[in-house]
């Protein structure tokens, strides 16, 4: 390799190439994720190592692994796309930010339980703000936000989630959403108030899929509570998941977000002890946090969380009652911890 010059140029595109293997961790992974072949994928690579006059990648067993100088260009690439971010979100801020069109991809409660009441209020307040909706969960969520599919991402705090310091993004924390335990009401623990996680050690369990967010908060959560869970059926869809605890098929752990179920044959029970929950935020591209249009999506994304935080479970297997005006059995909320807050990385 030729010594790096001090004329030598970055193709954006190539650097965003290598941002992705760091994430993905393989060549095919990373072809996938960009709609390439394995074989694109290493030319970009190998045209971005040219440019640099470094080696970036290099062979470990059947697939390759990123070098030490590959390492520093990574730390440059987000400072770089945070910068190109900032550029726009001032190009944006210059026209006021009254017009503008943003894409919001978040996890499914998220989109039934969260975003509405954050739309409503943006149709009625910024109505020149047009908004789009995609269902996606991490990876690909903040794949599709790397690559400018999404402006905005909703997800939960999990493995396949970025970490909190990630330097690419800057977060706001929306709610801490709490999980309550779905029995069927004939269920021999049904009649209690708050049930002891472990005494559903021998009880079968409906849960998500393993990679989804729900799936593996309710795994880690049950670790927790001291037992792994026998998962007797797998559903990602929460009407199906209702339907199978409803029919006594098994239990499950149930998002606030997604209360009331309106299933007549289902409890849902406060778990004995700190209640299991999950986090909920937004994130941007680091640099866009200042783009008044984002802004205004974000603030009301949090007001949204705000007032789900204070929800609290249905307690009752009556179905929803004929008379609106009749307030339906909840336990009271004890508090509402404060939402919102604006966290971005280390360097975000």
């Amino acid at each position: 390799m030729e010594p790096v010059s001090g004329t030598f140029s970055i193709d954006l595109r190539r650097l965003g190439a290598l941002r992705e293997l760091d994430r993905r961790g393989s060549l095919a992974k990373t072809a996938e994720a960009m709609h390439l072949t394995p074989s694109a994928v290493s030319q970009q690579l190998a045209a971005l190592s040219r440019e640099l006059g470094v080696p970036l990648v290099e062979r470990q067993g059947r697939g390759v692994r990123l070098t030490g100088q590959a390492r520093v260009v990574l730390q440059h690439a987000d400072v770089i796309a945070a910068q190109l971010e900032r550029a726009r979100a001032d190009l944006a801020a210059w026209g006021l930010g009254e017009r503008g069109a943003v894409t919001i991809g978040a996890f499914s409660s998220a989109i039934s339980g969260l975003l509405p009441a954050a739309l409503v209020e943006l149709a009625e307040q910024r109505p020149d703000i047009g908004i789009a909706v995609v269902e996606a969960e991490p990876p690909d969520l903040f794949t599709r936000l790397d690559a400018g599919e999404i402006d905005v991402a909703v997800a939960v705090d999990f493995a396949a989630a970025p970490p909190f310091t990630d330097r690419r993004y800057a977060r706001t924390d929306l709610l801490v959403d709490v999980l309550d335990i779905a029995l069927p009401a004939g269920h021999r623990l049904a009649a209690l108030d708050r049930i002891p996680l472990r005494e559903l050690a021998a009880d079968p369990w409906i849960v998500g899929d393993a990679r989804s967010c729900c799936g593996a908060v309710t795994r880690s959560v049950c670790a927790a509570g001291g037992f792994t869970p026998e998962i007797r059926h797998a559903v990602n869809d929460w009407q199906s998941l209702a339907a199978l605890v409803e029919a006594g098929a098994g239990v499950a752990l149930v998002p606030r977000l997604l209360q009331p179920l309106h299933r007549p044959g289902l409890v849902l029970r406060a778990p004995e002890g700190p209640p299991p929950t999950r986090h909920v935020f937004a994130a941007v591209r680091a640099g866009a946090e200042n783009d008044p249009v984002l802004t205004a999506v974000r603030e009301r994304l949090t007001a949204a969380g705000r007032r789900a935080q204070c929800r609290g479970p249905v307690t009752s297997a009556a179905p929803f009652p004929a008379d609106t005006s009749a307030p339906r059995p909840r336990a009271a909320a004890a508090s509402c911890p404060p939402a919102g807050s604006s966290t971005p990385g280390p360097r975000s």
